[in-house]
């Protein structure tokens, strides 16, 4: 594991001392890869980042990691019902990146690569450039949805009859996962479905 460099660490320092935040402990490492990416355990006092090529996407994905940092932990997190990239959280994170030397425009293509979500919230805060970036990518959509072939029923209305394969569960008849609640509520009472994909 590598030191992490020294803008790094100057930057954790001045973004904790304007929050009036605890220090978190710093790990940082090399990848061959241009995009960074980043992790933060607040309960083990930690903020991760595993730093790509780009000096820019370092920057970002650091104060991405310092804003969960900064937000306050989730109380009573039960998987699938915690929002980790909420309203709150883009609040904080997109004023991080203004103050610290993100660029509009790397912030908001860093963040709507991996949360596309990110783009609704940056339009609410106004964000320079978010409006324009969210109608292109809801334009990408359409027309990605456009371009796709119709589904076909693949395997018609049947009763779901569960089984084992290895650590997953699945539909005997078409052979396909049932996870989550479906797994849940299947285990429960009989159901039926259909298997539609692309032929």
């Amino acid at each position: 594991m590598a030191e992490a460099p020294a803008w790094a660490r100057s930057l954790v320092l001045t973004v904790c001392a304007e929050a009036d935040a605890p220090l978190p402990r710093l790990s940082w490492r090399h990848r061959d890869r241009t995009t960074s990416s980043g992790l933060t355990r607040q309960s083990a006092g930690l903020v991760s980042v595993v730093a790509g090529r780009d000096p820019v996407d370092q920057r970002l994905t650091l104060l991405h990691e310092l804003a969960h940092w900064l937000s306050p932990a989730p109380r009573g997190r039960r998987r699938g019902r915690t929002r980790h990239h909420d309203a709150a959280f883009y609040t904080t994170a997109f004023g991080l990146y203004r103050r610290h030397g993100v660029p509009d425009a790397a912030a908001l293509a860093g963040e709507s690569a991996r949360y596309p979500s990110s783009l609704t919230h940056a339009r609410r805060l106004g964000v320079p450039g978010a409006e324009e970036a969210w109608r292109e990518r809801r334009m990408a959509l359409r027309q990605r949805l456009q371009r796709r072939p119709p589904l076909r029923v693949l395997v018609p209305e049947h009763a779901v009859r569960l089984v084992r394969d290895g650590r997953w569960t699945r539909c005997a008849v078409c052979g396909i996962r049932v996870v989550g609640p479906n797994l849940r509520r299947l285990r429960r009472r009989p159901g039926r479905h259909v298997l539609m994909g692309i032929a």
